[in-house]
């Protein structure tokens, strides 16, 4: 017998679980049918017993589909017995739309959305599943609720609340597991892995997001060869992205890069999978990076690292994307390799075709390997006290440069950080990780901590943190009339003598000055003669 437990519901839950059983009661399939059983899977039963809200909710039908129950629904709930039995009134019944079959996504079977009482619902038929041997793509049928619960990813997702019994339902063990805060596949891991190797990222998301341990034997075939072709093979990559992101946008990043790292994914996830030859990265020291950054984001003081380098949710999202690629920053192309101008670097390259990023963060990772170089150059000038350093205009207007070439100047050197990281140091100790502290360790991780704080403290003493900003005091039309001819090819750079004339004069209005700086070099820029 499954073992059940109860759920208290809240208002609107409860509102809602009324309803939905009124309209499975109100359908008649005929004389000696099975009666219609309406069941909340997965997600929803977790969180609730884990104490968290969940607005989004999955139902389990147990004699039709998910279509066939919203048209079920929609047409019960127009009986004025039943608007006022429950109350009902405009806007609490939304609109439903069917998703199609959609194997990449996950999407196995027609799903019925359908918004009630302010929650997104899900309705679905309980299913089994086969599997072919190329293809993570199942043979669907109409099964049982225990059939539904071992064909899921882990025990803790295969729970179900029956809305006429209102009890908890787990066939799986699941409700063990959750105690235990263990995570394991309701059948044996190797297979169901080769069935669906996206199943894999998913542990590793619920394990980070949850703080929970992922039971041993399911964990040692996680990174098996036979698991790692079928990734390969059955997986878009589209999909590898999804699943990266949430990990990355959820409360742990760094434990699931940690379990990525500690499972041996690592390879399977940041690559070109077009390009089986490609030379992978030495990752041996990959943890220095994301542990580095775990550790940076732990001060938020105003004129921290993090404060002034990750000041935004949307910034903090990207430095753990460079973290995960940052073994890739150093990597270049192979010798006799023809590229196109704007072509990506390696590690553009493995984050578009391993996980479909976006062109921004691909933006940014390119940029920060052009710029690399550059960053630690200027970095080193600053700790030397070099006769340069006190140059606003060197500063600002590489920071412009940076960030008109790739935007988020910022995140570029967070990038160079945890490059250099990588290169120099063997560890970075963080309290958040049992037994990754030594003495010698901690002095290297507080003196290279000092050296970029150093850096970006003369960053804000020259005041060119705000640089990209700087509103230049004219424009190329105005600069062409001062000089006497028309617009060309001349103007951008003209125009940047102008602005570095501004950052070495920040006090002045004037144009002027910045106008004889430009006939100064006017041979040089190639402008033509006055008309």
């Amino acid at each position: 017998m499954p073992i059940s437990t109860k759920i208290q519901l809240d208002p609107r839950e409860r509102r809602l679980r009324d309803l939905l059983v009124d309209v499975s009661r109100s359908i008649d399939n005929g004389p000696g049918a099975e009666p219609v059983v309406l069941r909340w899977a997965g997600g929803w039963v977790r969180d609730k017993l884990l104490g968290s809200a969940s607005h989004d909710i999955d139902v389990a039908i147990n004699t039709m589909t998910g279509g066939q129950f919203t048209e079920h629904l929609r047409a019960h709930c127009q009986k004025p017995d039943v608007v006022a039995a429950h109350n009902l009134v405009a806007g609490d019944i939304g609109s439903p739309h069917t998703v199609a079959r959609q194997p990449d996504k996950s999407k196995h079977l027609e799903t019925a959305i359908l918004r009630l009482f302010g929650l997104d619902l899900d309705f679905v038929n309980l299913r089994k599943e086969t599997y072919a041997e190329d293809s993570r793509n199942p043979q669907m049928e109409f099964g049982t609720a225990e059939e539904d619960a071992v064909r899921r990813d882990a025990t803790i997702n295969a729970l179900f609340y029956n809305l006429n019994t209102e009890e908890v339902e787990d066939f799986t063990g699941g409700l063990a597991d959750m105690e235990k805060k263990i995570i394991r596949t309701p059948l044996e891991p190797l297979q169901t892995f080769k069935d669906d190797p996206l199943r894999v990222l998913r542990l590793v998301r619920f394990s980070s997001r949850l703080d929970f341990t992922i039971e041993e034997q399911t964990r040692s075939v996680m990174a098996d060869e036979s698991v790692m072709d079928a990734l390969k093979v059955k997986i878009s990559r589209e999909r590898v992205g999804q699943e990266l992101e949430k990990m990355l946008q959820d409360k742990h990043p760094r434990l699931a890069l940690q379990l990525i790292d500690d499972i041996g994914l690592y390879h399977a996830i940041f690559t070109d999978p077009t390009r089986p030859d490609l030379e992978q990265p030495d990752i041996s020291r990959w943890p220095v990076a994301y542990n580095g950054l775990d550790d940076i984001l732990q001060s938020q003081t105003p004129g921290s690292i993090a404060a002034t380098l990750i000041h935004t949710d949307e910034y903090r999202w990207i430095a753990w994307n460079l973290a995960a690629v940052s073994p890739w920053m150093r990597v270049q192309d192979p010798p006799g390799t023809r590229r196109k101008a704007n072509s990506l670097p390696p590690v553009g390259v493995i984050a578009r075709e391993g996980y479909k990023a976006a062109n921004k963060l691909t933006d940014i990772m390119a940029a920060s390997h052009r710029h690399l170089d550059e960053i630690l150059s200027l970095k080193r000038d600053v700790l030397e006290g070099a006769a340069n350093i006190r140059e606003r205009d060197r500063f600002g207007m590489a920071i412009r440069r940076w960030d008109a070439q790739g935007g988020s100047w910022r995140l570029q050197i967070l990038a160079a950080l945890l490059t250099e990281a990588l290169d120099r140091l063997t560890a970075w100790p963080n309290a958040a990780v049992e037994g990754s502290s030594s003495g010698a360790d901690s002095t290297k991780r507080d003196a290279f901590v000092a050296e970029w704080q150093k850096f970006l403290d003369h960053l804000v003493e020259l005041d060119v943190m705000d640089a990209p900003q700087l509103k230049r005091l004219l424009d190329g039309r105005e600069l062409a009339k001062a000089l006497g001819v028309k617009p060309g090819r001349w103007t951008g750079q003209a125009l940047d003598v102008c602005v570095a004339w501004q950052l070495r004069n920040p006090d002045k209005t004037d144009p002027a000055p910045a106008i004889a700086e430009v006939q100064k070099q006017r041979k040089e820029l190639g402008i033509p003669d006055a008309q």
